[in-house]
């Protein structure tokens, strides 16, 4: 089914929306929660909430991208999940690590202005990768938004896993020196 005829569903309140959006988005939404979370009933946790978040944000919102739409919403709230289950525990997993890398390159102090400067940075960011090749893009954004592992990522462009991390490791560098040039603290 199209996504403007699954969206105009929601708009209806007709609830075949969701059994709909499941059959063609939830092997996608299960994967990235699966990539962050490992663990199958918060994976289906995970993907019942996104359906019901959906159900409760369209309307009024009307998404371009209906997989980046649910994409995100699965992603926020396997990462909330994830926090909410190792508050208190040491972290395991492809996260600390992801979240270390990223930590090279920008701050996670929060201020009072950060709210704001958040929308400044990710245009920033966006920006930064538009500008480097595709592979390379594609490579940042499945460690750094889908959160794959080296390994799977090495596997994808059949490459070595320690090609990988240097790759990774020069495009967080230049991300670094983008953000500085762009006047971050980082």
């Amino acid at each position: 089914m199209e996504d403007e005829k699954i969206v105009d569903m929601y708009w209806e309140r007709n609830e075949q929306a969701i059994a709909e959006s499941r059959k063609k988005y939830g092997s996608y939404c299960r994967s990235v929660a699966h990539n962050i979370l490992f663990d199958p009933e918060d994976e289906e946790e995970c993907l019942n909430d996104t359906w019901l978040h959906a159900w409760n944000t369209i309307p009024p919102k009307k998404p371009a991208l209906l997989s980046v739409f649910f994409g995100k919403i699965t992603r926020n709230l396997a990462f909330d999940v994830y926090k909410k289950k190792h508050r208190d525990k040491r972290w395991q997993g492809e996260q600390p690590l992801i979240l270390d890398e990223l930590g090279e390159c920008v701050s996670g102090k929060d201020d009072p202005e950060g709210e704001i400067l958040a929308d400044e940075l990710k245009k920033t960011i966006n920006e930064f990768l538009a500008t480097l090749p595709e592979k390379n893009r594609y490579m940042f954004v499945l460690r750094y938004w889908y959160s794959e592992s080296i390994r799977d990522i090495a596997k994808r462009f059949r490459k070595s896993e320690n090609s990988i991390t240097v790759t990774l490791s020069r495009i967080r560098g230049k991300l670094k020196e983008h953000l500085t040039k762009m006047g971050y603290m980082v």
